[in-house]
């Protein structure tokens, strides 16, 4: 039975849990970064009502308010995954890309990083939308490729547009975890997503 082995409250009281198993691997599974991409949050959970004694662990939904709210950043209007203390964070960009007053300033980043510095990660896979690509940072390529084939989305290297102060460059680029971003369809019915997005899962439960 999966277990809470880690929470925090954010700003609306809503709790962020980090959901697993003792003993488990390496491998950190997140979903909802951003709240108006819910995908995360819905596969996670149907993941671990089928598969219980799972070896990942998971965040099923990093930004509960912005969730609740159908809105990209969390109830401060700050994007998570703007938010990370990298060298090229900023706090220029204005309105849904915002990366907060300092970095790391929001509770939902600092759970993030109190989880990487605890656990160490060896892999971690993030869920986004709405892009079809399977994005990677760090020493991902190989895993990445396998991810492709299995969802049949193409690999990309560089998302295409600046991410300042993101957790693929926190993770990925600037501490070499192997770091996928799985930009999903979000015009498929998220149903339809559950064959794939399970065997991607279950190749992390194999590695």
């Amino acid at each position: 039975m999966v277990t809470i082995m880690k929470t925090v409250k954010t700003q609306a009281g809503n709790e962020i849990k980090l959901l697993g198993n003792n003993p488990h691997k390496d491998i950190l599974v997140i979903g909802v970064f951003h709240g108006d991409e819910p995908q995360g949050n819905f596969l996670i959970n149907e993941y671990l009502k089928s598969n219980p004694e799972t070896n990942l662990l998971f965040i099923n939904c990093l930004n509960p308010d912005g969730m609740a709210r159908g809105t990209r950043t969390n109830l401060s209007g700050v994007d998570i995954n703007r938010n990370f203390p990298t060298a090229n964070w900023s706090n220029q960009s204005n309105g849904e890309f915002y990366g907060g007053k300092t970095p790391a300033s929001e509770s939902e980043t600092q759970f993030i990083i109190e989880i990487i510095n605890e656990y160490n990660p060896q892999i971690i896979l993030t869920f986004h939308a709405p892009y079809k690509v399977v994005n990677y940072d760090g020493p991902a390529e190989k895993i990445a490729e396998k991810i492709s084939k299995i969802i049949n989305y193409p690999t990309e290297k560089n998302i295409g547009y600046p991410t300042p102060g993101s957790f693929g460059t926190y993770c990925g680029i600037e501490r070499n975890i192997p770091t996928i971003t799985l930009e999903l369809d979000e015009n498929c019915c998220m149903k339809d997503l559950i064959p794939p997005v399970f065997k991607i899962l279950n190749l992390l439960e194999t590695i």
